[in-house]
């Protein structure tokens, strides 16, 4: 089993590469130090991707949710379990939305890390013990209904760039993040602005917004 660790610190990649290393059966290929860079790192990999990545949530740049939705569009085999701090209700339903195939939080116990890695590449949903329960109530009827995809006029390339226009990303950033030139940035800005019907960047930008895009 191939592991992918995506965390900003340092010593929090460390350690899950100790514990994870250490284990029969799993290799760490890799770490990132934010969802721009574990995109790549994956990018770069494929066809031979990771079977799961281990997803911080609050990094600088791209944060785990939106690399966690792009991951999941360009590589559908990759599973995503987070790891973080968050535990809020709205957090944990927008990781799983964004295809997140289990939550943990930083608080959790090596046994509990590791057989989290083990169930999430076997394709099963896990949640950290304090989650659980609250999880469960919130998809037996509590959690809001699952959005329609919004402007489903547009190709799915042309909703990540409007996400990052919406997010107040240049032209520039939007190519870096998704590691394409600024021509084929500037193309799908173009054939956005044509089907919004948006006459310039800032109604294309309100009205993404508006759909609530940008919001990573």
């Amino acid at each position: 089993m191939k592991v992918l660790v995506v965390d900003d610190h340092r010593i929090v990649r460390d350690g899950l590469v100790a514990l994870l290393g250490a284990l029969e059966g799993m290799e760490v290929v890799g770490t990132a130090c934010d969802g721009r860079e574990a995109l790549h790192v994956v990018d770069e990999a494929a066809p031979d991707v990771p079977d799961v990545v281990v997803m911080d949530i609050q990094m600088p740049g791209l944060d785990g949710i939106a690399a966690t939705r792009f991951l999941r569009g360009r590589h559908p085999d990759v599973r995503v379990l987070m790891l973080t701090m968050n535990e809020d209700d709205d957090t944990v339903l927008s990781a799983v939305r964004a295809g997140a195939s289990g939550y943990l939080l930083k608080g959790a116990g090596a046994e509990e890390v590791q057989h989290a890695v083990r169930a999430t590449a076997a394709g099963g949903m896990v949640f950290g013990a304090s989650l659980a329960a609250r999880v469960a109530a919130l998809f037996a009827g509590a959690a809001r209904p699952e959005p329609a995809v919004v402007f489903p006029e547009l190709t799915d390339r042309e909703r990540e760039v409007l996400d990052l226009l919406a997010a107040g990303r240049s032209n520039d950033q939007i190519a870096a993040a998704l590691f394409v030139s600024g021509k084929t940035v500037r193309n799908i800005v173009s054939s956005i602005y044509a089907k919004l019907h948006a006459p310039d960047r800032a109604a294309a930008i309100i009205r993404a917004r508006e759909a609530g895009l940008g919001r990573g």
